[in-house]
């Protein structure tokens, strides 16, 4: 179940959730012949469980539980996608994540998805999640305006308004739980590359600027092109080994000359996040920065946020 943008929600029946800045995960524990077993995968489907070694106690929380919750890694004590992309991306090891825990799907073979939010949210909190390491449950709370002050002041990225007796759509984007954000980003797709002087991929150079699309009814529409947030030589090694050449341009429109003349094709399946400073009246992002490749979402759910 998804959030919909929109400004914050108040009066009797929400409750107040901090939006974590992470990656979204559904952790499925399910017993086996040879005990529990966990499986950790995207909201797209991709299992991450070899990923996040340190989630493993999971397995002893119950024989058969299914968690949503959001992967988080803190830097400098704020929750930075950035980081956690790195974590992933990067050499095995590193600092570990935080499983912040905010709903249950299920329990000992019981579907709970019918329930209401509140009756599913109290039946979170009897599960004993404080003994298991790297994972917490994310707190409620009464009062939007104030946690909206509070997340902006220390540099998180918003809130999630949650409805109580909201039921729970898988992947769903619903008005019952609405999401408001201090700060833009966007998941765009990548539709080609721009190199720096001297090549790209496969050559001496390196990759100088990615173009960006979102999806939109006439198939993928130009959003600008993010030169900022490349320079590091992991993400010039990730993106070079991801990006796959394409015969011809995947956007719907023909592109202007100066974005157009001397890029690269690539096909439409790799999303990254952006973060910008709004949208220009052309349909185009404000001075986007590359904050990382988003491996738990498909191409085909990547939609405009407002900005």
């Amino acid at each position: 179940m998804l959030a919909t943008p929109g400004p914050l929600p108040t009066g009797a029946g929400w409750s107040y959730e901090v939006k974590w800045d992470g990656m979204r995960v559904l952790a499925d524990v399910t017993e086996g012949a040879g005990g529990p077993a966990l499986r950790l995968r995207t909201r797209s489907g991709r299992e991450v469980t070899a990923n996040f070694p340190e989630l493993s106690d999971l397995v002893d929380l119950a024989p058969d539980v299914l968690l949503d919750g959001e992967v988080v890694l803190l830097d400098g004590g704020v929750p930075s996608f950035a980081a956690l992309a790195h974590r992933i991306h990067g050499p095995a090891g590193g600092r570990p994540v935080t499983f912040m825990v905010f709903d249950v799907l299920r329990l000992y073979g019981v579907p709970l998805l019918d329930r209401p939010l509140s009756e599913r949210r109290a039946t979170l909190e009897r599960l004993d999640l404080a003994t298991t390491a790297h994972v917490e449950t994310s707190p409620r709370y009464p009062d939007g305006a104030a946690l909206l002050e509070v997340t902006a002041s220390r540099g998180l990225e918003g809130v999630v308004a949650k409805r109580e007796a909201s039921r729970y759509r898988p992947g769903r984007r619903s008005p019952d739980w609405v999401k408001i954000a201090h700060r833009h980003s966007q998941s765009c797709v990548v539709g080609g590359w721009k190199p720096e002087r001297g090549g790209g991929p496969g050559g001496a150079g390196r990759i100088g600027a990615l173009l960006l699309g979102v999806p939109g009814p006439d198939g993928l529409e130009f959003a600008g092109r993010v030169g900022s947030g490349l320079a590091g030589t992991a993400v010039q090694e990730l993106l070079t080994a991801r990006l796959t050449a394409a015969p011809g341009s995947p956007f719907a429109q023909v592109l202007p000359r100066v974005d157009a003349t001397g890029a690269h094709w690539c096909s439409p399946a790799v999303v990254v996040e952006v973060a910008h400073l709004g949208w220009t009246a052309a349909g185009r992002l404000r001075q986007p920065v590359f904050r990382g490749i988003r491996d738990d979402v498909d191409a085909d759910d990547v939609r405009r946020e407002p900005g």
